[in-house]
């Protein structure tokens, strides 16, 4: 199966512009995506995607194939689908091979899993899914513990009288590390433009983390948080010894 990794990145985010430069523990964030896609064995090529000049350059630097991105696929309304039909496209008139599935990686997400990029390529290989995405289980913001506000009265989400977390159902949502699709599902969700998520296809799959596993930066507190799981993760190494 060969594999593309496509790594996304915009200049123009409203929360946090160019975010994917933003320097993390002295490095620009999104050198942290180039290497987690140099470090998995599955990937036969990496592409990054982008309408920003500084992490054109930075990939230039590790040797990562560049596509630049066109206006139209780089605003807000833009979707990382069609980004990545259009990078799969450049590559192959190029004469690059054609790609039987798609793993997209967003230049914003410093904090993977080592190994996770591999297992859920293999878990999309394995049970013949069109998409499998790496999820973690919801904390405090469950929806049984939410409420909708009439003016100032609290109308439960969900009505129950749960009151301990053991007691929840559980729950996942989609924390942004890996998104790997086939590319007949990725093909078809272009014909589809009213549903943005097409492109998942039918049999959609996940593979379960944890919530540290991963944190998207969206905003300046987001990057705050990346640096404090950074250096946690890198003081739990120093910790650690061999048994």
């Amino acid at each position: 199966m060969f594999t593309t990794g496509v790594i996304l990145a915009r200049a123009g985010s409203k929360g946090l512009p160019d975010k994917c430069v933003k320097l993390l523990l002295g490095r620009p964030m999104i050198e942290y995506t180039f290497e987690h896609a140099r470090q998995s064995r599955l990937l036969n090529q990496i592409v990054l995607t982008t309408d920003s000049a500084a992490a054109t350059e930075l990939a230039a630097k590790r040797d990562i194939r560049v596509v630049s991105r066109p206006p139209e696929l780089a605003n807000d309304t833009a979707t990382v689908d069609a980004a990545a039909r259009h990078a799969l496209a450049t590559l192959e008139a190029d004469g690059a091979p054609k790609s039987d599935a798609v793993v997209f990686l967003y230049g914003n997400i410093p904090v993977r899993a080592p190994g996770i990029i591999d297992r859920v390529i293999r878990h999309l290989a394995d049970t013949g899914a069109d998409s499998v995405r790496t999820v973690a289980p919801v904390g405090k913001q469950h929806p049984d513990w939410i409420h909708r506000l009439d003016d100032d009265r609290m109308i439960q989400f969900r009505e129950n009288s749960i009151h301990r977390r053991q007691d929840l159902s559980p729950l996942y949502y989609h924390d942004g590390a890996v998104v790997a699709v086939t590319r007949n599902a990725l093909d078809a969700g272009g014909a589809k433009e009213a549903d943005a998520h097409a492109f998942f296809g039918t049999d959609r799959r996940a593979v379960v983390q944890e919530p540290e596993d991963a944190v998207d930066v969206d905003t300046i507190m987001d990057l705050y948080v990346a640096e404090a799981v950074m250096k946690a993760q890198r003081q739990n190494m120093r910790m650690w010894t061999p048994p």
